[in-house]
This record gives C-alpha cells, structure tokens and sequence, in this order.
C-alpha cells in the first residue's frame, strides 16, 4: 500500500490574521482537494497554501484529507517548530515549554494508539485548549471538578454542541490514561447523554427528480452513484476505477471511516449512465476528476448537489450525505435487513444503523390515525346526521 502524502500545520500571523497554514511536497491531487476548499489560498511569501484559522476550518481541513494525507499537527505544539518564512510563530495559545513537551508526548501516544489523525488532532485542540485554562496550577492537582468547571466556563460560553463535549470528555479520558499523575478520575468523567438528531431524508420521487434536473452527464452520474451505494463524500472523491467492477455488479470501499474495506452493489439501471459517462468524460485514474485530472473536490460536489436541487424545487437543505441516508432509508422501507445495511453503509455499530429505522416508513404507513378510525366508524352507521364532513 502507497504510503500516504504528509502535510505539515503550522498557526501562523499573516496579514494580520491567524492563519492555519498548510505545507508539503508538490501534489496536483493534494492542491485539487485544496482549491475547493473555500477559503483557502496559495501565498507566494509563504510558499505554502493557507485559510483562516478557526475551529472549523481545522475540521474542514481533516474531513478533506482524511484517508488522503497524513497531517502532522505535531509542530502545532512544539515550541522548537521552524518559523515558516520567517513570520513569527504566532501560537492560538500561550503554553510553557513543559506544557508543549507534555502535549507532544501526548501526541505520539494518541499515534501509538493507532487513532486516526482527524481523532488524534481534535483530542490534542482540547487538551491543549484544557491545559491552557489551567495557566499557572500544577497539574497534578488537577480533579474532575477542574474538568465541570472548564465546561462551564468555555463549552458554554463558546455554544459548544453536546456532541463536542462528548468529544472533550473523551480526550480528557484519553490524557489521565496517558498523564495518570493527576487526580482526575477516569471512573468519574461521565459524558452528557448524546442527542438524537433525525436525519434529513429524501423520498425516492425526490430523488429522482434531483438526479433528472442534473443535466451534466458528470454530476449525474455522481449523484446517481451516491445514491445508488450510499458512499460518504469523501469515499466518492478518493473511488478510483479499478475498484469498479462493471461483471460483478460490484464496488470495492477502499479504508474507508475507521480504517474498514467494504463492497457495495452496483445498480442495474446505473448501468447505462456509468457506460455513457466513462465513454465521453474517460477519467483515468478516479471515478470523477477534475478538469484537469487528478482528484475532484468535495465542495464542487456539494454546489452542483445544491443547484439541482433547486431546479427541482426542493427547499429543504440537502447535502451529499442527506443522498446517503436517503438510500439507507429506502433499503429499510423495501425490507432490507438492518444486518446487511449495516455492512453495506460500513458502520462499525448497528446501533448507528438502527437511527434509519426511526425515519423509516414502512411500517408507519399501515397505522391509521384515530381520526380516520373515528370518521370511517361514523360512516358505517345508519343514523343519517351522524353524516359527518371534515371539510
């Protein structure tokens, strides 16, 4: 297996602003990914790619290249890190030369672990974020009730999801694992109970209807692969030719979210499509390229998705993955069982899978409401003004 590319992350001020910058070793696929991304830019000062630092754009910049680079944040935290082009390091913390050498050390047992680098590096933004909270106290005092009053006192204000505070409280447990020196309980560290957010799903006539108003032969052989599988964005923009097996019917998941290899069918009437596409676009090595090569973009993926919809008229927000939990909606409804839909998605637990059954309406659709019960019941009877009329 190839290895993977490396991308290194520095935090850096550049006019004016802090930057999270990107660097490694030319790669057209890499810098494909890289100008679909909103926001970022090439600079010819820095000689490195870079877009404004936040939050979310660190999580962008893991989703992009998950399973298709390495990113060391390793130099995030290292206060020996190169100065790229001779800008001050400018860090998004103010930690002590023990603090950085704790969370590098920190680092590398998270890699030791074999998590994957979008986990490893946001259970190190925590840590640090916690450890930084913490300015001046040492460490080995640290309880759980320091753990409460730090959610309290930024989770809160920050507006942090419940799902980022379950994550929080993960790398928390994580790094007493790792630093058992202090007295944080690991027993104690309880995580708030996870929401249950219904997915966003699309009937089969809407579906249709989107793949239909998408007049370029490309998006709609995207869309209609999307659908028809249920890929996840990114296992769509990493699928390359070889793994499509046209006899078989089948396509080959390659280390797909949580490093796991699955096949998925291939739909009789995608067949067609797939044939008309390969002949007039004939992509090289990926399913679908760029214009010039190389891998496509996700974000490209998402405008052309939103544009069709709209020409369809459906006003709800719909997203590549609102196309994957639609297709696992409808192998519910149709009678697939949770067993191989769960296999077919690649979910790790079936609980993840059971979310579907809840949007499902297979067998929703054969319970009456009350209300009909109680007008067909009226209906039956013989005493003329009980003629009743909703409307």
């Amino acid at each position: 297996m190839a290895q993977l590319p490396v991308i290194s992350l520095f935090i850096i001020e550049h006019k004016k602003v802090r930057q999270l910058v990107l660097r490694f070793p030319y790669n057209t696929d890499l810098i494909t990914i890289l100008r679909g991304i909103e926001g970022a830019k090439w600079s010819k000062t820095l000689r490195a790619w870079y877009l404004k630092y936040s939050p979310t754009n660190e999580t962008v910049i893991h989703e992009a290249f998950n399973g298709i680079a390495q990113l060391d944040t390793s130099q995030l935290f290292d206060a020996a890190a190169e100065k790229p082009a001779a800008f001050p390091v400018k860090r998004n913390r103010t930690l002590g030369p023990e603090q950085r050498q704790l969370l590098n050390g920190f680092y590398k047992y998270l890699v030791g672990k074999r998590y994957s680098k979008s986990t490893i590096d946001t259970y190190l933004y925590f840590v640090a974020d916690f450890i930084e909270f913490q300015s001046g106290r040492d460490l080995t005092t640290l309880t759980v009730r320091d753990v409460e009053l730090f959610i309290e006192s930024v989770f809160i204000k920050r507006k942090y999801s419940v799902s980022t505070q379950r994550q929080f409280i993960s790398a928390i447990k994580q790094f007493s694992r790792f630093y058992p020196n202090t007295e944080i309980s690991d027993l104690e560290l309880t995580r708030p109970r996870k929401s249950r957010i219904l997915p966003t799903v699309l009937s089969q006539e809407e579906m249709l209807l989107i793949i239909s108003y998408t007049k370029n032969l490309k998006h709609r052989a995207v869309l209609a692969l999307i659908y028809s599988c249920g890929l996840r964005i990114s296992e769509l923009i990493q699928l390359k030719l070889e793994h499509i097996n046209i006899q078989r019917k089948q396509v080959f998941i390659r280390t797909a979210k949580g490093r796991k290899d699955r096949y998925v069918t291939l739909a009789d009437s995608f067949l067609p499509l797939l044939h008309n596409y390969l002949i007039t676009y004939r992509p090289e090595v990926y399913f679908v390229e760029g214009s010039k090569g190389g891998m496509y973009s996700a974000s490209s993926v998402r405008k052309f998705l939103t544009k069709s919809c709209k020409a369809a008229h459906i006003k709800r927000h719909v997203t590549p993955h609102t196309l994957r939990h639609s297709y696992a909606t409808h192998l519910i409804e149709n009678g697939v069982g949770l067993r191989h839909i769960q296999e077919l998605l690649g979910h790790a637990k079936p609980e993840t899978t059971m979310i579907y059954t809840h949007v499902a309406r297979k067998d929703l659709l054969e319970i009456k409401s009350p209300l009909d019960l109680a007008i067909t019941h009226l209906r039956t009877t013989d005493k003329a003004e009980q003629n009743f009329l909703l409307s």
